[in-house]
């Protein structure tokens, strides 16, 4: 697709000169208890960002935010026990505890929004809640257009309003995802703003694009073209193995093996949501300019996981590749420096840093780490490893360049050198040269795992085999795809194995 020079010019040189410590004048503390704007995506790629390096995709209001904020480039999600990997991030992400600690449920554990109503914010929530009606309950006093759910089609996702007693409306049916949860937040913003009694507030937006079923509204949906998409440099037609999570639903929505132009299509639709997401996340931010409270409020922008999308011939997230763990996190406000970070950073890090940020206590078991001395300068890392997992099926430890991957049911591991190989398409496990790394990685594997608890044996008996053989495998397309993605992705001829 055509893009005009001005724009990407403007791009590259905003990404080139953007410091890993540069900051503006302050000493990186944010005003006494300021607002908080909590933006939250839905299977959003780190990659997805025209500012940090994408020349397809258009972003300008991510951009915008990205300039004039903080960027955390290397967070990531800790993985889930189970194929719905939203659930157990935002359980990790509103508890700040490990994935076995808390796995994919809230009830009885503290949430930042809570301990924030608690302290006297008004908290309010719009989009999706992942979780009981319990714990949204606990978390927010009030609430509009709230999608309790995993997943819905865009255009007819059931929403319910929280009432003042914590209970649900009955859901309806209103218009498209996104545009909801935008107004919503809009309203509330603008509410806000015309209270005498200038309350602290809590805004938790919390999206489901770019989640599949991949149907963007006009004009985004035909904004991008497949034929003018890139494929990933980590493009494969098929997963060289069976890493456990081969016909999930996630991975059902393009046959075997991976048709380039299948790809590619895919791709310029999920652009296409992210454009139109980040449409609207700018008219919340110009919602904020415009009735004043900009300027005493904290803005965070992440996602709950990445995709692979056509990368290591794999379409979901259910895997501990870097395109499905590593997400994008910003955070802009008063007080705040301008510049990005490359340590290795996690969502559940998010609760103690915003309770600094609003003078709060951080409750017990909460497990990340604040945040804020790396933009401060005061470090350049806040932990030296990374341990991911995927239900009982993978693990990864990894630090700033090394990862090693374990697949405990088949017996096999990769090693990837991060920083000559960020694709992760080499894999180094056998290489005689690499044989300390792989064993020092491997024993802070075990610390980490018995550290964190995790009850899943790293290495199994019998072992599985390892080849995946697509051709008996019956795709099936769920409710929430329109009759359109069936007929494009489902009722072609299924190929024949190569």
């Amino acid at each position: 697709m055509a893009r005009k020079a001005t724009r990407l010019a403007l791009c590259f040189c905003a990404v080139a000169l953007s410091p890993v410590t540069a900051s503006l004048p302050g000493d990186g503390v944010a005003p006494d208890r300021p607002n908080l704007l909590f933006i939250l995506t839905d299977d959003q790629r780190a990659d997805t960002i025209g500012a940090h390096g994408n020349p397809y995709v258009e972003t300008p209001s991510l951009d915008r935010l990205a300039h004039r904020g903080f960027a955390f480039r290397e967070a990531h999600i800790m993985g889930a026990n189970q194929g719905a990997v939203c659930a157990p991030s935002r359980a990790m992400l509103m508890s700040g505890r490990t994935l076995f600690r808390v796995y994919d449920s809230l009830d009885g554990v503290p949430t930042f929004p809570e301990v924030m109503r608690q302290a006297g914010y008004e908290t309010f929530v719009t989009g999706k809640w992942h979780q009981s009606e319990a714990s949204l309950a606990r978390s927010f006093a009030r609430g509009r257009h709230v999608f309790l759910g995993g997943m819905s089609a865009h255009d007819g996702v059931p929403v319910r309003d929280l009432r003042p007693d914590g209970s649900l409306g009955e859901p309806r049916r209103l218009g498209f995802s996104t545009d909801l949860f935008a107004d919503a937040a809009i309203e509330f913003v603008r509410g806000q703003a015309a209270r005498k009694d200038g309350a602290p507030f809590l805004a938790y937006v919390a999206f489901t694009a770019p989640h599949d079923p991949r149907t963007p509204p006009e004009p985004y949906r035909s904004r991008y073209r497949g034929a003018e998409m890139p494929l990933p440099p980590d493009f494969l037609p098929v997963h060289p193995f069976d890493n456990g999570w081969m016909t999930g639903r996630d991975e059902q929505l393009a046959a075997w093996p991976r048709a380039p132009e299948t790809i590619r299509e895919q791709r310029a639709e999920y652009y296409g949501l992210v454009s139109h997401l980040d449409a609207r996340i700018g008219d919340i931010l110009e919602a904020l300019d415009e009735t004043g409270l900009a300027r005493r409020t904290i803005v965070v922008f992440a996602s709950d996981n990445g995709l692979a999308l056509g990368s290591h011939g794999l379409l979901g997230k259910q895997s501990l590749y870097e395109h499905s763990t590593r997400v994008p996190l910003i955070i802009a406000g008063p007080g705040l420096p301008v510049g990005e970070s490359r340590a290795l950073v996690t969502l559940l890090d998010l609760f103690p840093t915003i309770a600094r940020l609003c003078g709060l206590a951080t409750p017990a078991g909460v497990e990340g780490v604040d945040l804020g001395p790396l933009w401060r300068g005061e470090v350049q890392s806040v932990r030296a490893v990374l341990y991911t997992a995927f239900e009982d099926t993978q693990r990864s430890v990894r630090d700033g360049r090394f990862k090693l991957i374990v697949y405990p049911k088949i017996g096999y591991e990769q090693l990837f050198d991060l920083q000559g190989d960020p694709f992760e398409l080499r894999n180094l496990s056998g290489d005689p040269a690499h044989a300390r790394t792989r064993a020092r990685l491997r024993a802070r594997m075990e610390q980490e795992h018995a550290a964190l608890g995790d009850p899943h044996p790293l290495s199994v008996e019998p072992r599985s085999p390892m080849g995946f053989d697509y051709r008996s495998v019956e795709r099936k397309p769920d409710e929430h795809q329109p009759a359109w993605v069936i007929e494009k992705y489902f009722s072609r001829p299924r190929p024949a194995k190569p």
